[in-house]
């Protein structure tokens, strides 16, 4: 498999070299030269398969024979050593819960496939390799778990001061060995353009940097796994099945549409936002609009300017019309969020934390379009992380699960920086 720069202006490139090189030198974010079709008897009896079985299925054509049989199939099961559950929140509509992982959020299981790819091609390679990442949320937790201790890589991961939860700031503070963070006077935004800047700096090319963002394939290729499992849960209600992704950077429910590519029966997608609405108003207006991101209670989706968009429209090849067929988008506000936190829990007991909340939203505004549909939401973190919103607004106390527990009390470890000169000193 070969993968090609969505700006097209850089060489075509292995698998290998594109998850080394995360972003390609033209800046353009890697895609695959071909997607092939699942066949037809593989979704036909894809509830007698396990897990890893269809996550080797769907992902194997992406990595070619650069990974083997064996080890591919070693890196999949490490990978997915947790649930992935549908739960359900009331008739017809059900939860994927994402976060029973080591770091309690969807990411655990990009990071920990990525970094797997990774530490097999630095096997037998004495270079060190430099992973760069930016984090509105989880990202950054779920990174530094998963490349923790990890031959020949050095993580630096860039987060917005004051603009993440506690919780997710010591899960990507405290670690210590080879991860390291930076504190960055600004939003998202700013990391994001931080780490593009430094992809494309000579100056750094000595530092060989690579990106565990969604911007990276073996990071955003995985997120395909879950969408099959969700489908592997509902197939047997027989109803078209909506899915509604909470979405920032767009990694997940682009990895739904790949999912589709590959023959899984998604009847519609619904890109739900808070009120960083660049994609809602694209589909609206038909114009591309990217405006700096607004904070907001669902942090992890605070972005302006949302990467992995472009793949999207790769994989529609840039038809307005083809894409509005089979996607939509809304925009919540916090006080809609927080009212549907409480109602959900009111009426069914069901604890969704701010980007679940997001995702009901749009989901149910979808259904009321398609009501003979069955409808599925991502749950992208545990409400733990953000027992501040979630606590007071249902009155009640969260239980700390043992991954939360071991984090609570190290020591967060963290460099403050404002602007892009500081980084790459940082990195020199």
């Amino acid at each position: 498999m070969k993968y090609f720069s969505l700006n097209n202006n850089s060489p075509k490139v292995s698998f290998q070299e594109a998850v080394v090189l995360g972003l390609a030198p033209d800046r353009g974010l890697y895609f695959p030269e071909s997607i092939t079709p699942l066949p037809h008897s593989f979704f036909d009896t894809i509830e007698n398969l396990s897990h890893e079985e269809i996550a080797y299925e769907a992902i194997k054509q992406f990595v070619g024979d650069e990974i083997p049989e064996a080890e591919l199939k070693r890196i999949i099961a490490e990978t997915l050593c947790f649930d992935f559950p549908c739960v359900p929140v009331e008739d017809n509509v059900f939860s994927l819960e994402l976060f029973h992982g080591p770091t309690m959020a969807f990411k655990d299981v990009g990071a920990r496939f990525m970094s797997r790819c990774l530490g097999y091609f630095n096997r037998n390679d004495d270079k060190k390799v430099t992973v760069l990442v930016a984090t509105s949320g989880d990202t950054g937790g779920a990174v530094a778990s998963g490349f923790l201790g990890v031959k020949g890589v050095e993580v630096i991961i860039l987060y917005p001061s004051g603009k993440v939860s506690d919780i997710q700031e010591r899960q990507l503070t405290t670690l210590g060995q080879n991860i390291k963070a930076l504190e960055v006077d600004g939003v998202f935004d700013d990391c994001q353009d931080m780490v593009k800047k430094a992809f494309l700096d000579d100056s750094l090319k000595h530092k060989n940097l690579t990106s565990a963002n969604s911007i990276n394939i073996a990071r955003w290729l995985p997120q395909m796994f879950y969408i099959f499992f969700a489908y592997q849960q509902l197939k047997k209600h027989h109803k078209p099945l909506i899915l509604s992704c909470p979405s920032g950077n767009f990694g997940n429910i682009c990895a739904g549409i790949m999912a589709k590519r590959l023959g899984l029966p998604i009847a519609h997608f619904v890109a739900s936002t808070n009120v960083n609405d660049t994609v809602p108003r694209f589909l609206e207006k038909g114009n591309y609009d990217p405006k700096p991101s607004i904070a907001t209670i669902s942090n992890a989706m605070d972005v302006g300017n949302p990467s992995n968009f472009i793949r999207i429209q790769e994989l529609y090849q840039y038809d307005l019309s083809e894409f509005r067929k089979d996607f939509s988008s809304y925009s919540f506000t916090d006080a809609e969020t927080e009212a549907t936190i409480k109602e959900v829990y009111t009426k069914t007991k069901y604890i969704a934390e701010p980007h679940g909340a997001v995702g009901y939203l749009g989901l149910k505004k979808e259904m009321q379009k398609q009501p003979d549909s069955i409808g599925v939401f991502l749950e992208t973190a545990h409400p733990i992380k953000f027992l501040d919103t979630v606590e007071p607004l249902l009155g009640i106390k969260l239980p700390i699960p043992t991954q939360i527990e071991s984090v609570l009390h190290k020591e967060k470890v963290s460099t403050k920086i404002k602007t892009y000169e500081e980084l790459k000193a940082f990195l020199a």
